[in-house]
């Protein structure tokens, strides 16, 4: 999803592309990609919550500041990767959505689960802003093709835009994954009997046949021109994907817990998905590498269609990059220094207690 956005113009990403074979290549990427993994990773940020919660609790911690330190470790990444890396980056949105779920963290199952419903009609009015707001002719990008100094420059200057538009094409529907991935983790939704799951897999057939013609409309509208007398049909498939995202995303859901319990997968893939910080990160600077004047230089010469191949690439080279790295040293490097962050200890500011923690007990 990313990579159009580092080797392409941006405007490419909003007009459809000129040849067949990147519109169809648009098409399919947009109807099976677009607004669905984003909000799968969104739900397992909602998951890990749970889980640090009751890490903190079984070692006596107090989780608050645990958390709160692993925000702002994740928020001056997500900053640093926006401007030296990718401005597209979630890091610094997931920081902003993960302070935001913090009162919801003892709320019931049932609750949780309506407070994630009620961002689908939210996300929906924040896609129709959205449109409303994109101007008619949108263009950047550009200053990517050139040196890793111009490049981050172009990044710098772009980056509120995009930061914007972020928040309001995934935000909504980020938060109700998060809450959605919190109550996962209170009914153990990944034991096979669990009753959540068992519910998703009686949803299943609806969610298909709802979801996939609502992300046939979405990508249709992206992928071809519409006629400027029609622009509410075009408006209107731009919302579809509010519904048509998360209902896909359930979906998938459901197909990578089952094959995760029939397909033993390479180590080195596991420990790649176990530390997808890194290889987040190292997906980008790879694209940086492969697009910028700096690298090969491949900037604007790769259609639609030839993302998808260097797409899989890319991620193959990361995961078994940030995998192998895993086996040694048991962490990717990001997790590591996530992980120093969340768990330092906390200083003690008391002069006074600290001079008498230095004293020896018999004078105390």
């Amino acid at each position: 999803m990313n990579l159009p956005f580092m080797g392409l113009p941006i405007e490419a990403s909003f007009v459809p592309a000129e040849h067949p074979i990147d519109r169809m290549g648009a098409f399919f990427v947009e109807a099976f990609f677009q607004a669905k993994f984003f909000l799968l990773f969104s739900f397992l940020f909602g998951w890990g919550l749970h889980q640090q919660a009751l890490s903190a609790a079984q070692a006596s911690a107090a989780f608050g500041w645990r958390y709160g330190r692993r925000l702002l470790g994740l928020a001056v990444l997500g900053g640093l990767h926006a401007v030296l890396v990718f401005n597209g980056d979630i890091l610094l949105l997931y920081a902003v959505l993960g302070l935001l779920v913090w009162p919801l963290r003892h709320l019931e199952a049932g609750t949780l689960m309506r407070v994630a419903q009620a961002m689908v009609p939210v996300g929906l009015l924040s896609l129709t802003v959205l449109a409303l707001l994109l101007p008619d002719e949108i263009v950047g990008g550009a200053g990517l093709a050139g040196s890793y100094l111009e490049a981050t420059r172009t990044r710098w200057a772009e980056w509120p835009a995009t930061f914007g538009f972020l928040l309001l094409f995934q935000g909504p529907l980020a938060f109700g994954a998060f809450a959605a991935g919190l109550a996962a983790a209170k009914t153990g939704f990944f034991h096979r009997a669990s009753i959540g799951r068992q519910r998703l897999g009686r949803w299943l057939p609806w969610l298909l046949v709802v979801g996939i013609p609502l992300n046939l409309y979405y990508a249709a509208t992206m992928a071809w021109v519409v006629p400027p007398e029609h622009e509410w049909f075009a408006l209107a498939g731009f919302a579809a994907i509010g519904i048509g995202g998360p209902m896909l995303s359930a979906v998938y859901l459901l197909m990578l817990v089952a094959w995760a319990e029939r397909l033993a997968l390479p180590r080195v893939l596991l420990l790649a998905g176990r530390n997808s910080l890194s290889t987040y990160v190292l997906q980008g600077i790879l694209a940086g590498l492969l697009f910028g004047g700096y690298g090969l230089g491949l900037f604007g010469r790769v259609g639609q269609a030839g993302m998808i191949p260097l797409a899989v690439a890319v991620a193959l080279v990361a995961m078994t990059v940030v995998g192998g790295i895993a086996q040694r040293s048991g962490r990717g490097p990001l997790e590591a220094l996530l992980r120093s962050v969340t768990y330092v200890e906390r200083i003690n500011w008391n002069p006074a207690r600290s001079r008498d923690a230095q004293r020896p007990a018999t004078t105390r």
